[in-house]
């Protein structure tokens, strides 16, 4: 229901919720089709065979949810949470997925003694809170003491990931902090990805440094929002 008020908050229709999720499902399959997740690793999963026949082992290499989505159904699913009169569905909130991630910080002077090359410096994080009836919107809190905790402006940032636990909460936030669209979420978000919970922080700044180097970019944000009413903030500079 959080979603549901977010939604009736900033005026944003069921029309424009399905309007994004079908952009982000096209972004997504675009860049799992073209290999812009460069960050991805092959997964090897054992197959139990029916009838008793030997596991066999198969392996995933490419997301799977990008491509599941059925634009024919998209306009005609029922609301997931308000049944006469809502605007979330299962269709435009993001997907029940399973997934890991991992991620390597240092300092500069430990990667010099390593001989590691770093691919991006954290110039500044924070967090921010708010009511949990609103933690949709608390992105749009921790995105701006981030940007001041790094010393840059919101002009010097190429490229934004908000992690889109519904599309209304990227719709919402984009509102508020006054972003375009082609800048957010550029390889899709977690409507077409999933949203493993636990590891989307790490996954959306990975798939951040993948969208700065792919567009030959230096400086992004990531957001993340949970439902607690808090959300967290990360500003990045590309090195490498």
């Amino acid at each position: 229901m959080c979603a549901e008020k977010c939604a009736a908050q900033f005026n944003i229709s069921r029309e424009q919720q399905d309007h994004y999720t079908t952009e982000t499902y096209r972004r997504a399959q675009h860049a799992v089709d073209n290999n812009f997740f460069q960050e991805i690793v092959p997964v090897s999963v054992k197959q139990r065979q029916r009838g008793g026949g030997d596991d066999t082992l198969t392996t995933i290499t490419k997301d799977e949810e990008p491509h599941s989505l059925n634009l024919h159904k998209l306009a005609t699913l029922k609301p997931a949470f308000d049944r006469n009169n809502g605007t979330v569905t299962a269709a435009n909130a993001s997907s029940l997925n399973d997934g890991a991630s991992a991620m390597v910080i240092m300092t500069q002077d430990q990667a010099n003694d390593m001989g590691i090359t770093p691919l991006a410096k954290i110039l500044g994080f924070a967090d921010a809170e708010t009511a949990p009836l609103d933690f949709t919107i608390a992105p749009s809190l921790a995105v701006p003491i981030a940007l001041d905790n790094a010393g840059v402006t919101a002009q010097d940032v190429d490229y934004h990931e908000i992690n889109e636990a519904f599309s209304v909460v990227a719709l919402a936030n984009m509102q508020l902090l006054g972003l375009d669209h082609s800048n957010v979420n550029v390889f899709g978000g977690a409507v077409a990805l999933g949203h493993p919970i636990g590891m989307s922080g790490a996954r959306i700044i990975g798939t951040l440094y993948s969208v700065l180097k792919h567009r030959d970019a230096t400086v992004g944000c990531a957001s993340i929002c949970n439902g607690g009413g808090g959300a967290s903030a990360i500003v990045i500079e590309r090195l490498s």
